[in-house]
């Protein structure tokens, strides 16, 4: 694993302008925010040369609870090469203000060489083999499924229904996506990735706490790295980023929850019915009510990217989905908006109908009683597979889940989680018939 830090420099327009470090910044907007000086004379009473006592002076502040200056350090550049999948899907899942992109399993070959070593993330030596084995056979069955994919969607590109008005480039993205969205769900969890996270230095000293609490080797050892390039550029803010007892207690009990689910029942193989619920809440207080009707939230709306009125956006919702495969909770992990929760622990397998009537018994045998060896060591997330079901919720205010549906519904989205995010969307107009003409379907390629 190799943690990088990107630091920023201003823009050749902006060259003439005053340029401060991260903690310096925040030190002069904390004093900007308390004083009516106004900026240039803030500015101009900056000792570049000796930062550190102005710097001091401010984050104290933070030791008495004002936690919002560590905020003022605007977003922080750091990428992590060749970590595990599972590590790049938990940052996203605690640091849910932050930006960022992981790689996808669209673009980059997947093979046993991708595969974590079992040393960094810690596989005890007499599960190694069992591990290794599994996993390397879970590659095997990823290459041959895409390459007979691959085969079929060349073959008979009319299975795709693409429409005769896309580009030719369009077009061979989709023909090659068919195989790869179908055949990923045999990619291990444990697979090497790169990720990229911007986040204002608040948010990363809350995001090492907490994975530093979760009792792996690999989440430690991030944390560890990651506090070491902060180190650089915000020294003063790094000292609120160690595991406290909150923490720690809350991250060994969601692994202990999953790891007891599977010791008590097991480990299902099989791809369990959709479920999807859906719940709006939507009580005003009387002193507040609606200003307008929500027909008219939707006013001059053109696309997903269209402010929305506040009759919308004050309605939030709560939707959740009973077997989400990891490789779509992937993706809808890294929405920012709202909540998301999983206690992450396997309910079935998803596979797509072109590959459900292979017979994988065997596999799935060695796949289940591996989890069940792992699962005694608390090690569980790295015997999962991209295919792994769990349960998944999300609540957001209404104007960001319709902005989800119509992202994960649009041309060329991954065709699973285009069928979650739909049912969403029924369910939702069910329960508030106006927004049927309201909410713009995509057109994501069918299974």
């Amino acid at each position: 694993m190799k943690v990088t830090l990107i630091p920023t420099i201003p823009s050749f327009a902006a060259k003439d302008l005053t340029a401060l470090t991260p903690e310096l910044l925040a030190s002069v907007l904390a004093k900007y925010s308390r004083s009516n000086l106004g900026i240039d004379k803030i500015l101009a009473s900056v000792d570049k040369e000796n930062p550190d006592e102005s710097v001091e002076k401010i984050f104290k502040f933070i030791d008495y609870g004002h936690a919002s200056i560590g905020g003022l350090t605007g977003s922080i550049a750091i990428t992590i090469d060749d970590c595990s999948m599972f590590l790049a899907y938990k940052i996203f899942e605690i640091a849910q203000l932050a930006d960022g992109q992981e790689s996808s399993t669209r673009y980059i070959k997947m093979s046993p060489e991708s595969l974590i070593s079992p040393s960094e993330i810690g596989i005890p030596d007499d599960l190694r083999n069992d591990w290794q084995n599994l996993m390397s056979e879970s590659f095997e069955i990823y290459n041959r499924e895409y390459k007979k994919l691959d085969e079929i969607a060349t073959k008979f590109p009319e299975k795709l229904r693409i429409s005769p008005s896309e580009s030719e480039k369009f077009r061979q993205r989709i023909l090659k996506n068919y195989a790869l969205d179908r055949s990923r769900g045999f990619i291990p969890f444990a697979t090497k990735t790169s990720a990229a996270y911007l986040m204002s230095a608040r948010v990363w000293c809350q995001t090492l706490k907490e994975l530093e609490a979760i009792p792996l080797v690999e989440t430690q050892n991030a944390a560890k790295k990651i506090r070491e390039k902060l180190n650089k550029i915000v020294p003063n803010l790094t000292k609120h980023s160690f595991v406290d007892g909150a923490s720690k207690y809350q991250a060994e009990h969601l692994l202990n929850y999953s790891s007891k689910f599977i010791e008590k029942n097991g480990v299902e193989t099989k791809n369990i019915p959709d479920e999807v619920f859906v719940e709006i809440f939507n009580e005003n207080p009387r002193f507040l009510q609606n200003i307008d009707s929500v027909e008219n939230s939707f006013a001059n709306k053109t696309n997903r990217y269209s402010v929305v009125g506040s009759d919308i956006k004050r309605q939030i919702v709560k939707f959740a989905f009973n077997n989400i495969s990891i490789a779509e909770l992937r993706d809808l992990n890294r929405h920012r908006s709202g909540n998301k929760f999983t206690p992450l622990a396997p309910v079935g397998f998803y596979l797509p109908k072109e590959l459900s009537d292979n017979n994988y018994e065997n596999f799935f045998e060695k796949y289940s009683d591996l989890l069940k060896k792992l699962a005694k060591r608390n090690l569980h997330y790295y015997g999962y597979l991209l295919g792994t079901q769990v349960a998944f919720e999300h609540s957001a205010h209404l104007d960001k889940v319709i902005y989800e549906i119509e992202l994960r519904t649009g041309k060329g989205a991954h065709f699973r989680y285009a069928q979650h995010l739909e049912a969403v969307a029924k369910k939702l107009i069910e329960k508030s018939p106006f927004l049927d003409k309201y909410i713009k379907i995509g057109t994501a390629e069918p299974e």
